[in-house]
């Protein structure tokens, strides 16, 4: 089986590492903090333990997943046997063309480098490189081990050779891989952004509260949970950041993040992350609190 490396060991990281490891694959998870790092080894632990609880994994198994998952705090140490890398770090443009910087100079020549952003331009990142053909995003869903979807993003340059080689690797890990073109938001946060962008407009505008509006799309739409909540997990940030893109790549007014959404960013308000967002976070119970700033 492959050498493959993960860039990243925050929530995405330490999934796609684990998903990695528990289907064979012999894992090199990067980050530049070892405390983060075994933080995230606990993490994929604590997480195998529910897959043994639940009888979808042996204890064997767990044993052999955490074995194959070797961690580093340096880049070219962790990539310089390896066939395939995940980078899973912030969705900041500036760091991940930095990282790929170093990913080409440091990773073997032959080497495909895939990116889990969820809406920053693979050409873009591919153009720092000197392999323009083997770079391709490879977006992975929250969280990880659960979620079947993988978007496999083609870039400008990308080969045939490499897509259909991250097609079958992404089947390998059991996921079902959906092949899109490189455009802002490719086509999971083109669709979604949007629509949280307008729960929160609607929210704004003082059309309903909190709790309606995701009890509407539930209920309603037959969503697991509404959108409010759904932008307290993926992180206030991200959406925003996510919406950025789409409003600067495009060049429409729809996508231009609502006004509460930026002021929650700059508050610190960002959802689960910061205990606090549309919900409050973090109070110990499976119930959902609505923030007090949004109670009527």
């Amino acid at each position: 089986m492959m050498n493959v490396a993960v860039i990243g060991s925050g929530t995405m990281g330490n999934g796609i590492a684990h998903v990695f490891a528990q289907h064979g694959f012999s894992v090199a998870l990067i980050d530049i903090n070892q405390s983060a790092l075994d933080k995230a080894l606990g993490t994929i632990g604590k997480n195998l333990d529910r897959q043994v609880a639940k009888g979808s994994l042996s204890e064997a198994d767990k044993t052999a997943t955490l074995g194959r998952i070797t961690s580093y705090t340096s880049l070219a140490e962790g990539v310089h046997n390896v066939e395939l890398v995940v980078e899973a770090a912030t969705e900041n443009v500036d760091l991940k063309l930095q990282i790929f910087r170093d990913l080409d100079q440091h990773a073997p020549q032959n080497a495909i480098l895939a990116s889990n952003t969820s809406s920053i331009s693979i050409t873009k990142i591919a153009a720092v490189t000197k392999r323009a053909d083997k770079i391709i995003g490879m977006h992975f869903m929250n969280p990880v081990p659960v979620m079947k979807l993988v978007e496999v993003i083609r870039g400008y340059a990308t080969s045939d050779e490499v897509t259909s080689r991250i097609m079958e690797i992404s089947r390998q890990l059991g996921k079902t891989p959906t092949e899109v073109n490189d455009y802002p938001g490719f086509v999971a946060n083109r669709i979604l952004m949007p629509m949280i962008n307008e729960a929160i407009i609607t929210l704004f505008e003082g059309v309903a509260g909190v709790e309606e509006i995701d009890t509407v799309m539930k209920l309603g739409m037959a969503h697991p949970m509404g959108p409010l909540q759904l932008a307290d997990f993926i992180g206030l940030d991200v959406c925003l950041a996510i919406l950025r893109v789409l409003h600067e790549g495009l060049g429409n007014p729809k996508y231009a993040p609502c006004p509460l959404l930026v002021n929650m960013v700059m508050a610190g308000r960002l959802g689960v992350k910061s205990g606090e967002g549309f919900y409050t976070w973090g109070h110990g119970t499976k119930d959902l609190i609505v923030a007090e700033r949004f109670k009527k």
